[in-house]
């Protein structure tokens, strides 16, 4: 693999707009290290309008300083994780982040403790209009707040995201796997990351091997992996209880400014929608002349056909065609995200795995990937461009307190263009079975991001549940709750090996609880999305690049209800799976 040297510059992202270099990096820090004992002016003091407005306006600038080396940092060490100088300037801006939240704890105290009235007279006052969302927050969030010391006292509780860390270290770093073999007696190598891999292979003894020796090998751990997931879900039902909610569901989906009606809502429409899955699992099987259907044949592709390769500049040129029909403006965004090197492309030497956006409020948003030049590398560059996208139509329109979009309607965007992509790619197919490779690629992204997600979430609830009704959590109803899920979702024709039973154990996010459903929820909504646009329905572009205008300008439902993608609506849902449908069809 290519040192960071090798790589020539056009493929790197350029980081000079956030610090020019290292040195400006350390100045900026020190800047901002000087400008904190400035803000003690301000305590005790946020009782007012006058003094909250001259707050809001110092510490804007402060904000937009302190963002621009948070990003360089992170980013510098991304591009190699083992580079020396990156990693101090992030233990440098470590400390930094730590002295500041010390510095500034009194804020968010002192504007919470705000009676009513005040926040009222904020909210309706013109002079606040950028800030409104924000104090509409406050004012929602402050019945579930407890006293200022004990506010206080648990914003230095790091220690408890360590059952997170647990399972983290134990599934990275601990757990060690046999070699599995294939169907030619060749043994490979097993580990997290060559998981995904092996259990999409077109070889079904190598898929069957690899889903086995990893869950035999979670549920050799299984006390200790049930010890350490039952504490998260007793630590999040003792903190929705002491913060007043009815229960953990209702802390997490109101912390989103959604509703539990919508969650239901979507569980129940998946439910409903079971039947094409099993249709997509049958067709599946008779496609690829099996007798049986085990759940690890889940992921199997339906072609052995190599894939074509792509060089970037035919990545990012399929793209801006695939793209099109989101208006001039998107595809000519998508050639300054080339020409302005947004994007970090390839793979080098300690470079950070896998792909993400980020961005700085109003400065281009970057774009980390490892193009290895298949298909799903150019999928995932129109997924991650998805989001820079957001990021950059929400930083266009709004001013900074209500640009930042909540999770709830992040993976919509970049989902959508995944999805346009693929269509682009089915109906300019010329082979049916080409046609078909496409289709199985959105109904395989559904099966793991729709149904797998909705199953997820489940187990979360009735995990959760159980705690709030007493009921032990031990193992044996985890794996149970768990196994039993899976017949619900495979329904009875697939085959389940026994070892299902512990992928409960492996699944990092359920120590961010009820954050599945969401990617369930985004993947409708860019169906409704896609189809609308794609059927040139009129006002359908105006409303989805309304969407990805919106930032954090009202609650995701009213920002979704206003481009006329209602997930208070049943019937989103049910547009959401008519669209997978029609795709069913070229399968």
């Amino acid at each position: 693999m290519k040192k960071r040297s090798q790589i020539k510059d056009n493929y790197k992202w350029d980081l000079s707009i956030f610090c020019k270099n290292d040195d400006d990096f350390y100045q900026k820090c020190d800047k901002i290290e000087k400008k904190l004992p400035s803000f003690e002016k301000y305590k005790g003091k946020l009782k007012d309008k006058e003094a909250i407005w001259k707050y809001l306006q110092e510490s804007e600038q402060f904000d937009k300083d302190y963002n621009d080396i948070v990003c360089y940092a992170y980013r510098r060490r991304d591009e190699d994780l083992s580079d020396e100088k990156a990693n101090n300037m992030v233990e440098r801006l470590n400390n930094l982040m730590t002295k500041t939240s010390e510095s500034l704890s009194f804020v968010s105290i002192e504007l919470y403790a705000l009676p009513n009235k005040l926040l009222d007279d904020i909210i309706s006052d013109k002079k606040f209009e950028d800030y409104d969302k924000m104090f509409k927050d406050i004012k929602k969030e402050k019945k579930h707040r407890l006293p200022d010391e004990v506010e206080k006292f648990i914003s230095g509780m790091n220690f408890l995201d360590g059952y997170d860390e647990n399972m983290g270290k134990f599934a990275d770093v601990d757990l060690k796997f046999d070699d599995i073999l294939d169907s030619k007696g060749k043994k490979h190598k097993l580990d997290a990351s060559l998981y995904g891999g092996y259990i999409n292979s077109a070889d079904r003894e190598l898929r069957k091997n690899a889903f086995i020796e990893t869950h035999e090998k979670f549920g050799d751990y299984i006390d200790f992996l049930a010890s350490n997931y039952a504490s998260q879900v007793k630590m999040d039902c003792f903190f929705a209880r002491k913060r007043k909610y009815d229960s953990a569901l209702d802390c997490a989906v109101e912390n989103e400014g959604v509703s539990k009606e919508v969650y239901q809502s979507l569980i129940s429409s998946v439910h409903k929608n079971l039947p094409l899955l099993f249709d997509y699992f049958e067709k599946k099987r008779k496609l690829l002349g099996l007798k049986d259907f085990y759940n690890y044949d889940s992921g199997a592709p339906l072609s052995n056909k190599a894939s074509k390769k792509y060089t970037y500049e035919q990545a990012m040129d399929l793209l801006r065609q695939a793209l099109s029909p989101l208006g001039e403006e998107y595809v000519k965004l998508l050639r300054r995200a080339q020409d302005e090197r947004w994007i970090d492309v390839f793979p080098n030497e300690h470079k950070r795995s896998g792909a993400y956006s980020t961005s700085v409020y109003r400065k281009k948003p970057l774009v980390l990937t490892n193009f290895a030049g298949e298909y799903e590398d150019v999928s995932t560059l129109a997924h991650e461009l998805g989001h820079a996208m957001h990021s950059y139509f929400s930083d266009k329109t709004q001013k900074e307190p209500k640009a930042y979009y909540k999770i709830f309607l992040a993976e919509i965007a970049s989902t959508t263009n995944e999805l346009l992509l693929a269509m682009y790619m089915i109906e300019n197919a010329k082979k049916k079975e080409e046609k078909r490779k496409y289709a199985n690629i959105v109904l395989n992204n559904a099966k793991a991001t729709i149904y797998r997600q909705a199953m997820f979430a489940e187990f979360e609830e009735k995990t959760h549940d159980a705690q709030e009704k007493e009921m032990p959590l031990t193992k044996q109803f985890l794996s149970k709750t768990y196994y039993e899920l899976n017949k619900i979702y495979f329904g009875k024709k697939v085959k389940l090996v026994k070892q299902v039973q512990y992928e409960w154990a492996r699944i990092p996010h359920f120590f961010s609880s009820f954050y599945v459903y969401k990617y369930a929820v985004g993947m409708l909504c860019a169906c409704n999305f896609v189809q609308r646009i794609l059927s040139k329905e009129k006002g359908a572009l105006e409303d989805y690049i309304g969407f990805l205008s919106s930032g954090d300008k009202d609650t995701p439902l009213n920002i979704l209800k206003e481009a006329h993608c209602d997930v208070e609506d049943a019937k989103t849902f049910e547009k959401g799976f008519e669209f997978l449908k029609e795709i069913y069809k070229y399968i």
